[in-house]
């Protein structure tokens, strides 16, 4: 076979590659809602050193309402995670708005915010809805499931799911969980408060492919104050398995990329 010697062009390898584009621009976010700008820095950084800057994918929140949740929604916590949660998904989906289930017994109430509308935005939600219940995870998962179906989304969800105690039903949370786990739905808990949180991390263990087809789930404890915990830190626990997650969704096929079928 004969070598074709002509010059081809190459890799200028003395430029820096550049980095994926987030799905909302730095100029819309600056305008848009500045007191979130070094927030999105801040997620952007951590996106690329897990190597997902450019991934794409609807952001839910879902929040605790339990009665013990009382004094993380009247010190800011619950709010400060919101807009963690909603810069965070300025980089992950182009429509600045992330939707909110508040869940106790039932659910409580849904919402969303935005990057036009989040400022004091969750204590208000809150406190519209009344009566504090129990801990019932799989009403708001199955709430998440049914939106996200409903929607048409292509890309998959990642939810952040805050809570500060085990459910009141365990097997109801852990068949939701596996059933979901045939859909491209991520589920990140984060746990508010001094709880050992045994049943969250026997969730984020449960067996592949023994008991769900992918593992569809992290946790990680936020501690009894989550204000205190850094931006960098909290975006490099929500996302240190979601990587794993996207690689092993779509070797099964439970994830599939643009443009495939």
């Amino acid at each position: 076979m004969a070598i074709d010697y002509r010059k081809r062009p190459g890799v200028d390898y003395r430029k820096p590659l550049k980095a994926p584009a987030a799905a909302i621009s730095l100029e819309k976010i600056a305008a848009r809602a500045p007191g979130l700008v070094s927030l999105y820095k801040t997620a952007a950084v951590s996106l690329a050193k897990h190597d997902v800057g450019g991934q794409r994918a609807a952001v839910y929140l879902v929040l605790d309402r339990s009665g013990s949740m009382r004094p993380y929604y009247r010190d800011g916590s619950v709010q400060h995670l919101a807009e963690r949660t909603l810069a965070l998904a300025a980089n992950l989906d182009d429509d600045g708005v992330v939707p909110v289930v508040f869940f106790s017994t039932g659910i409580d109430g849904t919402a969303d915010i935005s990057l036009d509308a989040y400022r004091d935005r969750i204590n208000p939600l809150h406190e519209s809805m009344g009566h504090m219940g129990r801990t019932n995870y799989h009403v708001a998962m199955q709430a998440v499931i049914d939106h996200y179906e409903s929607c048409g989304a292509d890309d998959p969800a990642f939810v952040v799911f805050q809570t500060d105690g085990s459910p009141t039903s365990r097997a109801a949370a852990e068949h939701v969980l596996c059933t979901a786990a045939k859909l491209p739905i991520f589920w990140q808990f984060i746990g508010f408060g001094n709880d050992e949180f045994r049943f969250l991390r026997k969730l984020d263990e449960l067996p592949v492919p023994g008991r769900r087809v992918v593992d569809n789930a992290g946790f990680f404890a936020a501690g009894p104050s989550p204000k205190g915990l850094s931006d960098g830190d909290l975006y490099d626990q929500l996302l240190r398995e979601f990587p794993q997650w996207l690689a092993a969704a779509r070797t099964v096929g439970v994830v599939k990329d643009r443009g495939s079928v």
